[in-house]
């Protein structure tokens, strides 16, 4: 069995709000593999399925962000699950808005929520889908930016990430995580003046920094 945790604030208020990302996606996955049934267990909405052969277990915390481990760790004792079989769905406020990363492990970065998770789960060896969120605007607070909704040209950016990373989520479960990163993460690549034949660097929108601090 596997468990797929998107990281959120319950509460109307907070369900369009960027730290409520992990959430969404959590949400449309189950949309598209047709799961409705949701109940309370240990201080989460949780909702079972498959995907491929591997019973799946989608995990909506209820604790508010910083404090999503007390939903996660005990989800994982009570199914008697192992660091590695955890994936974690999650706001990344270091890179730009709708641009992804997958990793299969790593330091909670200064974001509360898989600072909790970690502390929770005795291990940071957990699979992690990180959505971008982007910077806060200059004047605002950390807290400010991700607890406001997305702008509104942001919004079909984040929804194309989310399209994205279903089958990426899928791949993770189906195959490995190596092989999801190697198919989904964006990739660098170099290109060469026509000029004078230099490389010139460049790289896809996502890119590798690791989450800022985030409050809930």
């Amino acid at each position: 069995m596997k468990i797929i945790a998107g990281l959120g604030n319950p509460g109307k208020e907070y369900a369009k709000s960027r730290h409520n990302v992990g959430w969404m996606f959590v949400e449309a996955l189950a949309e598209a593999l047709g799961v409705n049934d949701w109940r309370s267990r240990e201080n989460g909405l949780v909702a079972e399925t498959r995907i491929g052969a591997e019973r799946v277990l989608l995990v909506k915390p209820q604790t508010y962000m910083n404090n999503s481990g007390e939903c996660i760790g005990p989800l994982m004792h009570w199914y008697k699950l192992e660091p590695t079989d955890l994936i974690v769905v999650h706001d990344d406020m270091d890179i730009p808005a709708g641009t992804i990363r997958i990793r299969k492990k790593g330091s909670a970065g200064g974001h509360n929520g898989i600072k909790s998770t970690i502390a929770h789960v005795g291990d940071e060896n957990f699979g992690r889908v990180r959505i971008g969120i982007g910077r806060p605007l200059p004047g605002w607070s950390v807290i400010d930016h991700v607890l406001a909704a997305f702008p509104a040209e942001d919004v079909p950016k984040i929804q194309e990430a989310i399209k994205y990373l279903i089958p990426a989520v899928e791949c993770m479960i189906n195959e490995s995580i190596d092989n999801a990163m190697n198919k989904y993460n964006p990739k660098k690549v170099k290109k060469k003046s026509l000029s004078d034949g230099e490389p010139l660097a460049r790289k896809e929108e996502a890119v590798v920094n690791e989450q800022g601090e985030g409050g809930n």
